[in-house]
Formats: C-alpha cells, structure tokens, sequence
C-alpha cells in the first residue's frame, strides 16, 4: 500500500544530514494529481516533516474565481453598469424627444431585438472564428459597438429613429457578448446539480446587479447636473471593459487556414454542418422535456408590464426628479443583489415549481400596492410617496429578482451536451421574446385605457391588469420538469489513499 499527500512547490534543495535527499526510486511525482507517492515497503531514513500551508482556491457564491469565470462576472458587471444610461434615456425619450408612453414602450420593445435572435450570435460564434478566437474577438468586437452606439447618443442622435438605432446597436453588443459568456457558464453547468448551477447563475447576476449599485446613484445626479448627453458620452467608455478582459478567456487559437480549408462559406460542407445544426436543434427543441418548459418560460414572461406608464406618472405627477430616481434605482440595485442571495442560500435547492408558484403569487399580490401610490392611499397613512416608493421598489425587485433565477437555472439543465451555446441562447431568446410581447401588451393597453404623459385616470386600472395577468400561467406549472434530488456532492481531499 502506498500513501499520496500533497505537497507545495519545490523548495531550494538543504544540504543537511537532518533532511536527506530521497532516492528517485522511492519518491515520485504523479504527472495528472501533482501529488507525490511515498511507497511505504522501500527502506528510508526517518526524518522530520515540515508542516505545510496553502490558501485554498478563491471563491464568490460558492464558484472559484479563475481567470475564465473572472472574465464571465465582469462580462455580466458591464451589463449591470450600462444602468447608467436607463435613467438618461427615459428623460429624453420623454422631454427631449416629447414621446407618450405607449411610444417609448415601443421603442423598448424595439431595442430588444437582437435579444430574440441570440442563437444566430451563437452559431457565428461556433462556427466563425474572427482573428483565431471563438471567443475572445467577439467580446472585444462586442465592447467597441456598445461605445461606438453611445457615442452617437452622445453626439449626432437627434430624433427618435435616430435614437431607436443607437440603442439597437448598444442592445446588440450587450446580446452578442452575453452569448459568449453563456456558453461558457452553461459548458460549467452542464451535469453538474442544482445547487452548482445556482451558483453559477448567482455568480453571474450577482456581478450585474453589482454593477447596478455601482452605476445606480450617479445615473440620476448625473442627469440633473450634466444632462443626457454627458451621461451617454460616460456609458461610451464603459462595454470598452468587456474587450478588455477579453484576453482572461482562456482559449486555444484556430488556425486560419485549416479554417478556411475546412469551413468556406461557399464550402458545401460548411453548409451541410449548418443544415446539421439547424436540425439537431429543431430535434432538442421539438422533445417535450425541452419544448415544454420552454413554453411555459414564454407564457410566463408574455404577461403586459406598465413599466413605461409608472415612469411618466412618478416623474410628471409626482415630480419625481431625477437625482430621487437614481436613488429608487440604487434601492432597487441592492435589492437585486439581495433576491440573488435569497435564491442562492434558500431557494437553489426547491423545486422549481413550487418557487415559480410562491414568486408569482406573492410578486403579483406585492405589485398591487403600486395603486395604493397612484390613488394617494399611502398619503392618508402618513407614508409620503418618496418613501413609499422607495419601499415598494425595494420589496418588489428581491422577489422578481429571485423569481427569476429558475428560468435562468431552467435553461441551462435543458441543454444537451455538444449544443451549449446555441440550445441555451435560443431557450433564453424565446424568454426575452415573450417579454418583448409582454412589453408590446403593455403599450397596447396603455394605449386603449387612455394613459398618456399628463393624463393618468386609468393608470391604477393598467396596473390591476398588467398584475392580475401574471396569475394567468399558474396553471400550466405541469409543464416544469419534476426536480430530481441530488444527494451526491463532489469532496476533494488533501490526502488519498490508494489500496494496491
């Protein structure tokens, strides 16, 4: 029998008679643990062993930070720092560009997109590698399109075509990227528990919600005292750090011309190994383990929001100003962070109908109080709105922010081994369709109730309705897949001891 320890780096060599050298026969390091087998039957000199520290691996919400999942989370804090601009692109869609509610909703749902067309991004990303990187380039080409859009925003746009384009192009470089980053998180995540997936996806919206704190108070000063226009020059500079820490991904480079002699555009191979995948992802699709879920995440995601009219009714009603709503906005960023720790230390183990089931329940019952701030009930309880909002906001995103990790844990245990990126980039495509149809709903009864940028007579109807509508997908949580338990975890030892 012999016994495997550990041990740390070489140290310099002691030319002392208390620590003799070991023979080469009877010590010998195994090349894959990095370990050093000391065998037990070989005669040796007894000698004194020095005690031996080393810092473990660093770790955030369970997951150890390398280089790759580094560069994942700050993917993911750019995305949660680009809040910058959501506030600066409210006031002037509202009183730069003078739109109505339901027209701003509109533009909304147009610079969603290139979100429902995420599985195109990742087959380019597959299959077409720019500059000898899969992944590397297309986060650097990722990160100069977000500045070149706000760049514009900053300086030429100047009507509401204009600025529905700059903002589709900023949407795209978001999207693309999150593609990239996805695959990688998914190819961690694929046959690994629940819980690990939790982590993973807490890892990742944990760092976007980061951002969200991070950018959240100075979104709303920053307006009030540069305006718009500065704000957007200062977003420009930030999805320049997604192509900075481009080059942590850790990824071997394609060699061009084997590339190109394998994989012409023209090439009828290259054309069949696309009709293969289009196939083999109808296949995944089309299966009712897949399908099924994915339909439900639609349905779930498709219900009417009344985001566009609530802004227009706290700033031209209320006189929201907004440096206060930048500060609704850091409340709301913390709350988000504070609904990913809920999900990863109480929830990433339930069964994930029974937290759509409690999420949506108490989510919608908790939305309803926005009336209570539109018909002024909070007024006659002493509670001013500022600080009901503040409140409300703050309850209202913990639970959405936690109701919404499942569908994130969801997609990625659907997806089959081989088919990463594309299978979880288009499962999240049909959810950010059906909120981009939810949004479109939004408008479109905004709309015919008559709410309008100074008119709100029917704005506590709109909220009733946009709320109670959530309730609607309930009865098809048959449709979730039951959650197996899993009692195995994987125990790494400092010592292991092999039996001959």
């Amino acid at each position: 029998m012999s016994v495997t320890v550990p041990i740390s780096p070489p140290a310099p060599l002691l030319y002392d008679d208390d620590e003799p050298f070991l023979d080469f026969t009877t010590r010998n390091r195994d090349l894959m643990t990095g370990q050093v087998e000391v065998d037990d039957t070989t005669p040796s000199k007894n000698f004194p062993r020095r005690k031996k520290y080393s810092l473990g691996p660093v770790k955030c919400f369970g997951v150890e930070l390398t280089p790759d999942n580094i560069a994942v989370a700050m993917v993911y804090f750019v995305q949660g720092v680009l809040g910058l601009s959501r506030l600066a692109v409210g006031f002037y869609l509202k009183d730069d560009l003078h739109l109505d509610p339901a027209e701003t909703a509109v533009i909304s749902g147009f610079s969603s997109l290139p979100w429902l067309i995420k599985p195109i991004y990742g087959f380019i990303s597959d299959s077409v590698p720019l500059f000898g990187y899969r992944r590397r380039s297309y986060l650097i080409l990722s990160g100069l399109l977000g500045a070149l859009s706000w760049s514009l925003m900053a300086t030429l746009v100047d009507g509401k075509y204009a600025a529905a384009f700059s903002i589709l192009m900023g949407s795209l470089s978001v999207a693309f990227s999150d593609v990239v980053v996805d695959s990688m998180v998914v190819e961690r995540a694929r046959g690994e528990s629940q819980s690990m997936s939790g982590s993973l996806q807490s890892l990742c919206w944990g760092s976007s919600a980061f951002g969200g704190i991070v950018s959240a108070y100075f979104s709303g000063s920053l307006v009030e005292a540069y305006g718009v226009r500065f704000v957007f020059g200062v977003t420009a500079l930030l999805p320049l750090l997604t192509s900075a820490v481009a080059v942590l991904v850790k990824e071997q480079p394609v060699i061009a011309s084997a590339w190109r002699q394998n994989n012409s555009l023209a090439d009828p191979g290259f054309l069949d190994t696309f009709k293969t995948s289009i196939v083999e992802l109808w296949k995944a699709v089309r299966q009712r383990s897949v399908f099924l879920p994915t339909l439900f995440i639609f349905l779930w995601q498709a219900t009417p929001h009344s985001e566009s009219a609530m802004f227009y009714f706290t700033t031209n009603k209320l006189g929201f100003t907004p440096e206060f709503l930048g500060r609704v906005k850091l409340v709301t960023s913390v709350a988000s962070l504070l609904g990913v720790g809920l999900y990863n230390g109480f929830l990433k183990n339930v069964p994930l109908r029974k937290i759509f089931l409690i999420t949506t329940v108490f989510g919608t019952a908790l939305g309803l109080t926005q009336v209570f701030l539109v018909m002024g009930i909070n007024r006659q309880f002493g509670i001013s709105d500022e600080w009901f909002a503040i409140g409300d906001s703050l309850i209202i995103t913990v639970l959405g922010q936690a109701s919404f990790m499942p569908v994130l844990v969801l997609a990625a245990r659907l997806c089959p081994e081989g088919m990463e990126a594309t299978l979880f980039a288009t499962l999240m495509s049909v959810s950010n369709g059906g909120s981009v149809l939810g949004g479109l709903l939004g408008a479109g009864l905004t709309q015919y109730l008559g709410v309008t940028k100074d008119r709100f007579d029917n704005l506590a109807l709109l909220l009733i309705l946009c709320n109670l509508s959530s309730l609607l997908p309930l009865p098809l949580l048959g449709l979730l897949p039951r959650d197996n338990s899993d009692a195995n975890s994987k125990v790494s030892n400092d010592i292991a001891i092999k039996s001959n």
